[in-house]
Formats: C-alpha cells, structure tokens, sequence
C-alpha cells in the first residue's frame, strides 16, 4: 500500500507537490469486500472495482490522515474530505489524487482559503482569510495573487486593484484607514508611475512615483484648495490620459471617477501620515508581507519613530499651516523622494496653461498622417491586429529547427502573408477587430536576431501579445508615426514609412553581420517588421525594437543628439516633464571613467562606420539620464576637476537659481563585477558583457544604486557618470570663478533613427539648407561629414576627457 504524504502541514508547503507519490492505491492482492485492513496499518472501507477502491470510500493512513469521498480506478476523483494529523483539512473536488477545482482549505495555522484549485494550487477565483484575519479576494495564478483583487489588512487599510506575482502590480486604489487615499499605478508591490494622493485633511498631490518614493514633477494643493481638474493637472505635468508617460507600469489613469469623498480630518500638516504597524519597505507589499500587518506611505522622505511606537512621514517637513486659500497651489519635483524644486502658482494661470497645451495637443495630433488616418477606434483595432499578426508569425516559425541564415532568408519570396477574417478561418482564430491581411517580412532573420539577443520567443510574444495589450504613445518627433508601448515597457512598436521599409530591408543582411560581429552595438535592435493592410488597401508598416529606457530607475531627463544647431531647440512653453529636448538644450558635460569613455568612443565608431557605409544620416543619440537622489547641503561649486573613481563619490552642494531651491547629489558606488549579485537575464536593450572600469583596476565592475540595489553596467546601460551644469551668471558678477551644479547620475543610451538614406531627395534638401542656413549647422548633410560631425560633437561636448 502506498502512503499518503502529509500536505499542507503548514499554509504554504508543498503546494506543487502530489497527494502521495501516485495518489493511488496499489493493492496486492484485495478481495471484493467493503472494508479492507493492510499490514502497514492502513484502513479502507468503502466500495471496491476489481481489485481497486472505485466508488465511495473512506480511506485512514496509520498516521492519521483521512481521506472520504469519491474514488476512481484506485485513484481519488469527485468530491471528498481530506483531513491531516496537523488539523488541515480540505473539502471540495479533487481529479486524479489532486486538489483539483473548487474546494475550501483550512490550515493548520488557522487560515482558511475557498475558492479554485488546479494541481494543489491555488489557481482562479478565490477568498483567503489570513491567520491574522488579513483578507484577500480576487483572482489567483500558481498559488499567489494574479489579476483582480482586493486585500483588506486586520487594520482597516484596503487595496484594490491588480497584482502580479503576489504582488501590486498595474492600476490600484489603496485606501488608509486614516482617510488618506492613493490612486494611480504600482510595480512589483510599489507605487511606481503615475497616481494621485488624497490626503483626508483634503488635499491632493497629483505627480510620479518611482519605487514608492516621490520621483519628478507633481502638483500639491493644499486643503480647502479648489478641487483640481484630474484632466489639467495631468496635462500640465506632461501626462496624457491616452497615453502613456515615461514610467508605462500601468494603463492610462481615469481617475475623477475614483476620488473618495471622507470626512473631514483635522490635520496640521496636508502631507502628514501616521502609519501603525511595521514598515515594510517603502510602499511595497506582498501576500508575504501582507500577513505581518505591514502598512507604508509613498509619499513619506523623512521618517522617525513616535513616541507611540508608530512611524511618522512627513513628506513636507515645516511647511507652515495654511489658511483656506482657492487660488494658491505648489509646482513641486522629486527626486527619489527628496524635493528640490517648489514654486508657488496660481491655480487660474496654471488652468490656463494646461487647457494651452491641451489645445496645442490636439493641433499636433491632427498633424499626424497616421493618426488621421486612424482615428477613433481604428487605432485600437490597429493594435489587436499586430498583436494577431506577431502571434501567428512567432507561433509558426517557433517550432522550425535552428539553423544559420540563408541568403534566401533576405530575399522577396521571404514573407509570411496571411488573411484574418473577423469570423476565423482554417488557419487563424475569430477576433474582434477587422477583416485584415497580414505580411511578416525576413521572419527567420528575425528570428535570429532575437536568439542573438537572448530574447526568448514566448517572453516575446507575451509581452506584445499578451492580454494586457499595447499602450498607444505620441510620437516625440516630426514623423506622424504611431507608436506603440508593450505592457512590461520592453518594447517599442513604430509605424515606418514605405521608403522607410526599402532602407531597412536593403540594410537588414548587412545590420545582422554588425549585429553579430558587435554585440556591443548602440544601434536599435531590431526585432521584427511588418506590414498590415485594411480595407481599403490601406497599408500600415511596423518596426518592433527594444526600448533603451527600459529600467525600474526613473529617466528624469532625456535628449535626442544630432550634433547640428540649426532647430535644434526646444519651446520652453512646450517643455513638460517627459519631453524629449534636443542639442541646444543640454545643459550638461558628463564626466565618466576613462576606460567607460574608451569603451564608449569605440563603439560609437563602429557604429558610425557602418552607418557610412549604408548611406544613412539624420540619426541621433538618444540620451537618457537617471539623477542620484540629492541631499540639501550648503555652498556652490567651483569648476569641476574630480577624479572619476566613483567609488568615494563626494556630496554635492546645494545652491538657489531663479528663485528655486536646488540640490545636487551624492555619488553612487563602483564594485567589481559578480554574476550573482546581480540581474543578468537578457533585455531589449542590454548589450554585451561587464564594462570594466580604468578607477577599479580596470576590472569589470557593477553599480550599486542606493534604494534600488545592484544593477550590471554596460556599453549604454547602466552607466555612472559626473554631470556638470554651468551656472547662469549675471553680467554685473565680478566672480572671477564659474559656478557649477555637480550631479551624479546614470546614463542609458543608444543610436536611434537609422532608416533615412542620403538620397536624391535629401542632397536636394541639402543644397537648398546649406544656402538659406550654412552647410555646417543643418542637419543634412553627406553621411560622412554626418558621421564625423555627430562624433566630433559628443566627444567635445556631451562627454568631453577630464582636463
């Protein structure tokens, strides 16, 4: 007779494991009787088929375990009771020896969980009262939260909203038992992108959140405020309901609906929060920690223990009281969690502005070739039709054997073309968009490319495929193209031009030699090209490429390079948050370790050299920059000649400009590379291997990231520098000595726009420019000044050698 192992002794053990080894009786040698005893101990009585329990049947392990119910061929299967030595019991269906479909669970410890099994784990739909009478209920995925649910802690704070994981993750409302609310987006069990905090004196913080602290710009109005337009604040800040902003971690906000009105609280300070329990690291929460009564506020940068025993956050320490006032309200930025801007603005100019760019938005949008073309619901059936698209491609091409890339891999016969009726075919599934067809174009090249960049095909096609569907974004140049966001932030899906298409498929056999003969390349990576054509013989291409600012640390500024001055400036009254600026707005040198600059320079030629070859100009370097949090110190200083060993980084010191407060930073640390400290699972925008850095020995070396963790540094990832920022000087200062901002910060960064050809069109548009402007200062120039002009300008400029 084979045992029954004990399960779920304790809450959480041995949820994959099997009800006994076959969860079966295997009788030697049984008679048709109703009750049978075995040597070992073990009893059964109940009804028999054969010489197997079939039937009903009550079966009792000599340790005490006991099973009644339903049985099968030997096996249990129906309905039945499970009871273990320890207490635990279970009542519900069980399929071949498994907790199988809807039953209740009582654990030993007290907690008691009804709802959907699968294999013994918890899997669907589910309510779980915690042993210390915490309660969550909602959707589960291999025994942890998944999908819709909502948590109540034992002391009366509540979250609903979506997690991931076991964790909050996506769009989510928490609500504090003091009266405070928090609406808006979470990641990996923190706040984490965009949301709005409602405080229960009645003020309200709109703004972002980078791993549950305050990071970047927001809005803070006071209690008694007038109360804020959701729409305008939004705006404003640079963020667009439809659209998504730099931190992507959950769906457009539609908040109005969600704001709770609460009693009024009395409160000396807008952005005081008493929280009672124990801190459980800024914000996050887990069903682990869920169960220790843990509790945190985001919005919190400074903390100190009461008297009481509770936390105090006080996210504006000394702020005085204010009086009712329905016109004043504070343009604040964070970073990571530190303040170092407020300006006070008035609540009707502020209106004004945000309803200017509202309307400025609206006009470029009308611009856009693609989006008029698509508008209203088009663009989401767009959507739907790239994802049906990539998931018959992938799926279809996956389970061919490996091989090397053929020359015939390249050529006009290598297309995938496939028609998705809206009622399904042979071939393809019904779906709720449009009747379409579809072209896959090189689908093995791309295929290869992905291996060659370690992405795996189902990770890939979860993330564009997958039920959380794309985030449509705005185009941040002149194109009009769409463009498209994967739910995870990983991927970046652009409507190309025809022309466009011509230059990536005359590139592609030479791309993918660079590709493999680079690995450190700063070029896009490339990872699929396709073709949609809707009725009407409308035809949309699409790219899909890695998003370098893929990453949990927050960009808080970004700059596309081209290394020409002639338009190469932003507005400043259209300047938000998330713009990207151009050339004559960087305000920055960026000092970084000798051998990182080397390493850097190397590759840039590289690249550039193969950009050359191809006849290609008009490419840019995306820069993207992730300030250290600052703290406030005293003094300025004087022109910068620090060493770039990172590894005792100073503090740097705080100053006041224009009326702001700002503080720069304090350095991050160098450490010597080990696989095993840190995330080396590949990305859509990792590169490479370990850089190794001339301050540490030229060893290879890894970052350490206060209040993130230890994060791998490569060519464009990663990467620590010293940003510089010259002070703005009045002519009437004597100072013999310029003044400088030093920040710490890290840079992510790649070449991007690498599909415009040098050809009749643009030497046309060259001659013309160089006549009306100067040929040195336009863009458009032959690809080797381009080359070397765009070189030049990043070496002398963007990151210059320590003096």
């Amino acid at each position: 007779m084979t045992r029954l192992k004990t399960l779920f002794d304790e809450e959480s053990k041995a949820n994959n494991e099997q009800l006994g080894p076959s969860s079966c009786i295997n009788v030697e040698s049984v008679e048709r009787l109703n009750e049978k005893a075995f040597p070992n101990g073990d009893l059964y009585v109940g009804d028999f088929k054969e010489i197997l329990p079939h039937g009903k049947g009550k079966y009792t392990w000599s340790d005490g375990t006991v099973y009644d119910g339903d049985w099968e061929a030997g096996k249990m299967s129906g309905k039945g009771l499970l009871i273990w030595p320890s207490g635990a019991k279970y009542n519900g269906d069980i399929s071949g020896g498994y907790l199988h479909g809807f039953g209740a669970f009582t654990a030993s410890d007290g907690s008691i969980y009804e709802g959907h099994w699968r294999m013994n784990i918890r899997h669907g739909y589910g309510k779980k009262k915690y042993s210390n009478s915490d309660i969550y209920e909602g959707e589960w995925k291999e025994g942890e939260h998944e999908g819709k649910g909502i948590y109540f802690w034992n002391n009366g704070n509540k979250y609903t909203g979506n997690w991931k994981r076991g964790k909050m993750h996506g769009r989510g409302v928490m609500e504090w038992i003091n009266g405070d609310h928090y609406n808006g987006c979470w990641f990996n069990g923190f706040r984490h992108g965009n949301g709005i905090y409602q405080y229960a004196d009645g003020g309200y913080y709109f703004g972002a959140w980078t791993r549950g602290l305050k990071d970047g710009k927001g809005l803070f109005y006071p209690a008694g405020s007038k109360r804020p337009s959701l729409k305008k604040c939004c705006t404003s800040l640079g963020y667009d309901n439809d659209h998504k902003t730099a931190l992507p971690q959950c769906s457009s906000l539609h908040l109005e609906e969600h704001i709770v009105k609460k009693p009024s609280i009395k409160r000396s300070l807008s952005e005081k929060i008493l929280v009672s329990g124990v801190l459980k690291g800024s914000g996050r929460m887990s069903s682990k920690t869920a169960e220790s009564s843990g509790l945190s506020d985001s919005g919190r940068e400074f903390v100190h223990h009461n008297s009481s025993g509770t936390f105090s956050f006080d996210s504006d320490a000394g702020q005085s009281e204010l009086q009712e006032n329905t016109a004043v309200i504070y343009e604040r930025e964070y970073m990571q969690g530190v303040m170092i801007k407020e300006r006070i603005r008035d609540y009707n100019k502020l209106s004004k502005k945000a309803e200017k760019k509202t309307k400025f938005h609206a006009k470029e949008t009308q611009k856009s070739s693609c989006v008029g073309i698509f508008k209203g619901h088009n663009s989401y059936h767009l959507m739907l039709n790239l994802q049906l698209g990539i998931r018959y491609t992938v799926g279809k091409i996956t389970p061919v054997p490996k091989r090397e890339v053929r020359a015939a891999d390249f050529g006009d016969r290598a297309r995938i073309t496939m028609f998705f009726p809206k009622k399904g075919s042979q071939f393809t599934p019904p779906h709720k968009s449009i009747d379409f067809y579809w072209k896959d174009y090189c689908p093995m090249v791309f295929r290869h490319l992905r291996e060659l960049f370690k992405l795996d095909a189902a990770e890939y096609m979860m993330s564009i495929c997958g039920d959380d569907g794309l985030t449509e974004i705005s185009s941040p140049g002149k194109s009009g193209s769409l463009f498209y966001l994967s739910h995870d932030d990983k991927f970046v899906i652009k409507t190309l031009k025809k022309s466009e298409l011509k230059v990536l498929l005359k590139m592609l056999p030479k791309y993918h030699n660079h590709v493999k003969e680079h690995e450190n390349t700063l070029i896009t990576k490339f990872f699929g090209l396709h073709r949609i054509t809707l009725p009407g013989k409308r035809k949309v291409r699409f790219v899909v490429m890695g998003n370098m600012f893929c990453t949990e640390l927050r960009i808080h500024r970004r700059y596309d390079l081209k290394g020409s001055t002639h338009g190469r400036i932003t507005d400043k009254d259209k300047i938000h948050e998330n713009t990207t600026l151009k050339d004559l707005d960087l305000s920055y040198e960026f000092h970084m370790d000798k051998s990182l600059r080397e390493f850097l320079f190397d590759q840039i030629a590289d690249d550039c050299a193969f950009l050359k070859s191809q006849q290609i100009i008009d490419y840019s370097l995306l820069l993207g920059l992730h300030f250290r949090a600052p703290e406030p110190l005293d003094g300025l200083v004087e022109p910068p000649n620090i060493s770039p060993n990172m590894q005792s980084s100073p503090a740097g010191q705080g100053l006041t400009a224009d009326g702001e407060v700002l503080f720069p930073s304090k350095g991050f640390v160098l450490l010597a590379h080990e696989p095993s400290s840190v995330n080396t699972d590949p990305g859509p925008h990792i590169r490479g291997r370990a850089l190794r850095a001339f301050s540490l020995g030229n060893q290879e070396v890894d970052i350490l990231v206060p209040g993130t963790g230890r994060l791998r540094v490569q060519l464009g990832v990663n990467m620590p520098a010293r940003a510089n920022h010259k002070l703005p000087q009045d002519e009437s200062d004597s100072a013999e000595v310029e003044l400088f901002e030093v920040y710490d910060v890290i840079l992510y960064m790649g070449i991007i726009d690498i599909l415009q050809e040098y050809n009749a069109k643009k030497k046309a548009e060259h001659a013309y420019k160089s006549v009306k402007f100067g040929p040195t200062t336009i863009s458009v120039v032959e690809p080797e000044l381009y080359a070397n002009r765009f070189t030049n300008f990043l070496k002398q400029k963007v990151f210059p050698e320590q003096p």
